[in-house]
């Protein structure tokens, strides 16, 4: 798994190559790494600190943080979890508490920022794991006797390698995921506009004390506020809509003002407490359509090739199980590689028997907390929910 020839003797060969250095694909380079193999990892943005990483994460114990204990690397994220980030508070429209929990330390979904979590997979590797501003184009089975089986990836730059093991974690709209499947995202029903109040308790300490510690949710009417404590003390809101697909088009977010006003509109009869977590929002308000799947998403097998994290199984935030997944995928891949290493089509075989039944399951769970939040007589359908499971089910970031 460690050599092999190319055909072509100027074209680079990887035995293994990964496409995103997401939360997925660094797991499964590390893990990799921990067996002594090592793999490329190619991603689309120019650097490690390119952009925002997103908010907080809820890491679970059965997966996320399995995949992180089978990485090695589990002390280390403990060191960077938030204190108090597993707090919870339900509001309806009226600022009505419905639920309250503390974080008393005892819970088994610690918070981390996003940021921190894949600065810690990345520093774990060696600095030449990722390629930077490597956007992939083009992906292809070749052709030819000598070269049968092997894939041709092609670079937004016009170079050219070739792989034996074709890994796609490059998210909702793989550039992989046609050579095993012709499923595409879907439109799930729901509009986000991304806000961010900072420096909350000095600047906006009315928001901040009706936000709470942790994770916030205040629903009413098919619309929520969903919200998080972030580790720099800023607060992270994300307001949602069950609206048509076209709404978001028709606001002028260049125009922050105006953007504020249209959203507003959508919460005349909020309480005025909930109406200042968008209204005394700083900086740009950011769209962004939720997008999913079908639930059971899964292929025949395909040599040479296999997916993970949002690339097999993106499905909308509502379970908390994106990021989860996406760590435990890795980490299950980058096992049976290690424990298959003669023969690559056993370990994606055994990976895919466990990516598919556990997917469609959070799939599942991910569609109902969708239709809890959104519900005509929401916050109830959570609070259901959360009665039922035993605790928070969201995920924020």
């Amino acid at each position: 798994m460690t050599t092999s020839t190319p055909s072509d003797a100027t074209t680079p060969h990887h035995p293994i190559a990964v496409i995103g250095a997401g939360l997925g694909g660094l797991m499964l380079a590390r893990v990799l790494h921990v067996h002594g193999i090592e793999v490329p990892v190619f991603d689309l943005d120019a650097s490690a600190d390119a952009r925002r990483q997103g908010g907080m994460l809820d890491i679970h114990e059965d997966t996320g943080q399995a995949a992180l204990r089978e990485a090695r690397l589990h002390e280390a994220f403990l060191a960077k979890v938030h204190p108090g980030g597993q707090a919870l508070r339900v509001l309806d429209k009226s600022g009505h508490v419905h639920l309250e929990e503390e974080d008393d330390g005892s819970g088994e979904r610690p918070e981390i920022d996003r940021g921190d979590l894949r600065d810690l997979l990345l520093t774990s590797l060696p600095a030449d794991t990722v390629r930077w501003n490597s956007k992939v184009v083009a992906c292809r089975a070749t052709d030819g006797e000598e070269s049968r089986g092997r894939y041709e990836v092609t670079l937004a730059d016009g170079s050219v390698f070739t792989t034996d093991l074709l890994v796609g974690a490059d998210g909702a709209w793989s550039r992989v995921r046609p050579l095993v499947s012709d499923a595409m995202p879907a439109y799930a029903g729901v509009s986000f506009v991304e806000v961010d109040l900072f420096d909350a308790d000095t600047r906006h300490p009315e928001a901040a004390a009706l936000l709470g510690g942790g994770m916030f949710f205040g629903l009413s009417d098919e619309k929520a506020l969903l919200g998080h404590r972030e580790t720099d003390g800023s607060l992270h809101v994300y307001v949602a809509l069950r609206t048509d697909e076209s709404w978001l088009g028709t606001v002028d977010f260049t125009d922050t003002g105006a953007a504020k006003a249209a959203v507003l509109e959508h919460f005349a009869d909020w309480a005025p407490g909930l109406r200042g977590l968008i209204a005394e929002a700083d900086g740009p308000l950011v769209p962004r359509h939720i997008h999913a799947l079908p639930i059971g998403h899964r292929w025949d097998r395909v040599p040479g090739v296999t997916l993970l994290g949002d690339a097999a199984h993106l499905m909308s935030p509502f379970a908390g199980e994106g990021a989860n997944l996406a760590l435990i995928d890795g980490a299950d891949l980058g096992r049976c590689l290690a424990e298959h290493a003669e023969d690559t089509e056993p370990a994606l075989a055994a990976y895919e028997a466990l990516l598919f039944p556990r997917a469609e399951e959070m799939a599942r769970e991910s569609a109902g907390g969708l239709e809890a939040i959104f519900a005509p007589d929401a916050p109830q359908p959570l609070l259901d929910m959360f009665a039922g499971f035993g605790g928070p089910e969201a995920e924020q970031g």
